[in-house]
Protein backbone atom coordinates (compact mmCIF):
# COMPACT_ATOMS: atom_id res chain seq x y z
CA UNK A 1 0.00 0.00 0.00
CA UNK A 2 1.00 3.59 -0.77
CA UNK A 3 1.73 6.04 2.09
CA UNK A 4 -1.09 8.52 1.63
CA UNK A 5 0.57 11.49 3.55
CA UNK A 6 4.07 12.43 5.87
CA UNK A 7 1.64 10.75 8.58
CA UNK A 8 1.42 7.33 7.31
CA UNK A 9 5.02 7.29 7.12
CA UNK A 10 6.02 8.46 10.25
CA UNK A 11 3.47 7.81 12.56
CA UNK A 12 2.89 3.98 14.18
CA UNK A 13 0.94 1.83 12.10
CA UNK A 14 -1.52 1.05 15.21
CA UNK A 15 -2.50 4.66 15.03
CA UNK A 16 -3.78 3.84 11.25
CA UNK A 17 -5.22 0.21 12.02
CA UNK A 18 -8.95 -0.20 13.13
CA UNK A 19 -10.77 -3.42 13.16
CA UNK A 20 -13.01 -3.94 10.10
CA UNK A 21 -16.51 -1.93 10.38
CA UNK A 22 -19.62 -2.94 8.68
CA UNK A 23 -22.98 -1.44 8.52
CA UNK A 24 -24.85 -2.50 11.66
CA UNK A 25 -22.20 -2.92 13.81
CA UNK A 26 -21.85 -1.19 17.57
CA UNK A 27 -19.42 -0.52 19.64
CA UNK A 28 -16.68 2.31 20.47
CA UNK A 29 -15.08 1.94 17.50
CA UNK A 30 -17.82 2.85 15.05
CA UNK A 31 -17.77 6.10 17.70
CA UNK A 32 -14.48 6.58 16.63
CA UNK A 33 -15.57 5.90 13.10
CA UNK A 34 -18.43 8.69 13.73
CA UNK A 35 -16.10 10.91 15.19
CA UNK A 36 -13.22 10.47 12.30
CA UNK A 37 -16.28 11.20 9.89
CA UNK A 38 -17.74 14.14 11.29
CA UNK A 39 -14.09 15.77 11.67
CA UNK A 40 -14.36 15.58 8.06
CA UNK A 41 -17.10 17.43 7.23
CA UNK A 42 -20.41 15.04 7.43
CA UNK A 43 -22.11 16.85 10.12
CA UNK A 44 -25.13 14.44 9.48
CA UNK A 45 -23.23 11.92 11.02
CA UNK A 46 -24.35 11.14 14.75
CA UNK A 47 -21.86 9.61 16.94
CA UNK A 48 -23.80 7.40 19.04
CA UNK A 49 -21.79 4.31 18.34
CA UNK A 50 -24.74 2.82 15.65
CA UNK A 51 -23.44 2.42 12.52
CA UNK A 52 -26.57 2.98 10.33
CA UNK A 53 -27.52 4.06 7.48
CA UNK A 54 -26.28 7.63 7.76
CA UNK A 55 -23.19 6.48 8.43
CA UNK A 56 -22.95 4.06 5.90
CA UNK A 57 -23.71 6.72 3.26
CA UNK A 58 -20.86 9.11 4.70
CA UNK A 59 -18.29 6.32 4.56
CA UNK A 60 -20.03 5.86 1.00
CA UNK A 61 -18.99 9.45 0.13
CA UNK A 62 -15.90 9.79 1.64
CA UNK A 63 -14.64 6.39 0.18
CA UNK A 64 -15.52 8.26 -3.38
CA UNK A 65 -13.73 11.28 -2.32
CA UNK A 66 -10.70 9.33 -2.06
CA UNK A 67 -10.78 6.77 -4.66
CA UNK A 68 -11.27 3.75 -2.83
CA UNK A 69 -13.62 1.03 -3.53
CA UNK A 70 -17.20 1.70 -2.35
CA UNK A 71 -18.26 -0.73 -0.68
CA UNK A 72 -19.88 1.03 3.19
CA UNK A 73 -17.49 -0.91 4.44
CA UNK A 74 -14.40 0.21 6.44
CA UNK A 75 -11.32 -1.87 5.96
CA UNK A 76 -7.62 -0.78 6.46
CA UNK A 77 -7.33 1.26 3.52
CA UNK A 78 -10.54 3.48 4.36
CA UNK A 79 -9.08 3.89 8.35
CA UNK A 80 -5.78 4.58 6.78
CA UNK A 81 -7.43 7.33 4.29
CA UNK A 82 -9.50 8.31 7.51
CA UNK A 83 -6.52 8.63 9.89
CA UNK A 84 -3.79 10.37 7.63
CA UNK A 85 -6.30 13.09 6.22
CA UNK A 86 -7.59 14.49 9.66
CA UNK A 87 -6.67 17.70 10.03
CA UNK A 88 -5.40 18.51 13.46
CA UNK A 89 -7.73 20.36 15.48
CA UNK A 90 -10.52 18.81 13.69
CA UNK A 91 -11.93 16.83 16.65
CA UNK A 92 -11.53 15.82 20.64
CA UNK A 93 -8.55 14.31 20.79
CA UNK A 94 -8.60 11.87 24.31
CA UNK A 95 -7.12 8.79 25.47
CA UNK A 96 -7.48 5.87 23.25
CA UNK A 97 -7.75 8.18 19.40
CA UNK A 98 -5.11 7.43 16.76
CA UNK A 99 -4.08 9.25 13.77
CA UNK A 100 -2.16 12.08 12.26
CA UNK A 101 -3.57 14.23 14.10
CA UNK A 102 -2.45 12.23 17.90
CA UNK A 103 0.83 12.87 15.95
CA UNK A 104 0.67 16.30 15.45
CA UNK A 105 -0.93 17.23 18.96
CA UNK A 106 2.12 14.85 20.18
CA UNK A 107 4.62 17.27 18.26
CA UNK A 108 3.22 20.48 19.78
CA UNK A 109 3.63 18.74 23.05
CA UNK A 110 7.81 18.68 22.18
CA UNK A 111 7.62 21.49 20.93
CA UNK A 112 6.38 22.59 24.25
CA UNK A 113 9.13 20.99 26.34
CA UNK A 114 7.36 17.34 26.77
CA UNK A 115 9.61 14.34 26.06
CA UNK A 116 7.17 12.48 23.95
CA UNK A 117 7.24 9.73 21.19
CA UNK A 118 5.18 11.20 17.98
CA UNK A 119 3.23 8.03 17.28
CA UNK A 120 0.16 9.03 16.70
CA UNK A 121 -0.98 6.98 19.12
CA UNK A 122 -3.08 8.89 22.41
CA UNK A 123 -1.49 6.71 25.04
CA UNK A 124 -1.32 7.43 28.98
CA UNK A 125 2.28 9.42 28.62
CA UNK A 126 0.67 11.31 26.25
CA UNK A 127 -2.21 12.10 28.59
CA UNK A 128 0.04 12.54 31.37
CA UNK A 129 1.80 15.03 29.38
CA UNK A 130 -1.45 16.88 28.26
CA UNK A 131 -3.07 17.16 32.09
CA UNK A 132 0.56 18.67 32.83
CA UNK A 133 0.51 21.23 29.90
CA UNK A 134 -3.25 21.85 31.09
CA UNK A 135 -2.05 22.13 34.92
CA UNK A 136 0.57 24.55 33.47
CA UNK A 137 -1.65 27.14 31.79
CA UNK A 138 -4.58 27.31 33.99
CA UNK A 139 -6.77 25.42 31.84
CA UNK A 140 -9.77 22.53 32.22
CA UNK A 141 -7.19 19.81 33.28
CA UNK A 142 -10.15 16.86 32.00
CA UNK A 143 -6.80 15.38 29.64
CA UNK A 144 -9.21 16.25 26.86
CA UNK A 145 -7.62 18.10 24.15
CA UNK A 146 -10.14 20.85 22.49
CA UNK A 147 -9.96 24.23 20.52
CA UNK A 148 -9.06 26.03 23.31
CA UNK A 149 -6.02 23.45 24.49
CA UNK A 150 -4.88 23.42 20.53
CA UNK A 151 -4.80 26.88 20.36
CA UNK A 152 -2.74 27.32 23.68
CA UNK A 153 -0.43 24.25 22.20
CA UNK A 154 -0.22 26.43 18.64
CA UNK A 155 1.04 29.61 20.91
CA UNK A 156 -1.85 31.36 19.48
CA UNK A 157 -3.97 33.83 21.69
CA UNK A 158 -7.35 33.13 22.42
CA UNK A 159 -9.75 35.36 20.82
CA UNK A 160 -11.47 37.70 23.38
CA UNK A 161 -15.28 38.44 22.66
CA UNK A 162 -15.54 41.93 22.11
CA UNK A 163 -17.27 43.35 25.55
CA UNK A 164 -20.66 45.51 24.48
CA UNK A 165 -20.51 48.60 27.01
CA UNK A 166 -23.86 49.97 28.16
CA UNK A 167 -24.76 53.34 27.51
CA UNK A 168 -27.61 55.18 28.53
CA UNK A 169 -27.96 58.18 25.50
CA UNK A 170 -30.60 61.23 26.64
CA UNK A 171 -33.31 61.95 24.13
CA UNK A 172 -36.07 64.48 24.64
CA UNK A 173 -38.42 61.49 24.26
CA UNK A 174 -36.86 58.37 25.39
CA UNK A 175 -34.24 56.87 27.26
CA UNK A 176 -32.00 54.63 25.01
Amino acid sequence: MEPHSWAEQTIAPAAIDGQTLCPWDIGIAVAELQELLAAHGFSKVRIDGNFGYITEAAVKAFQRQHDLRIDGCVGPKTWAALKTSIQPGARLLRQGRTGADVAALQGLLRVNGYAIDRNGVFCSATQDCVHDFQQQHKLKDDGVVDAVTWAILRGRPLTKTRQTQQRWFWNNRKWW
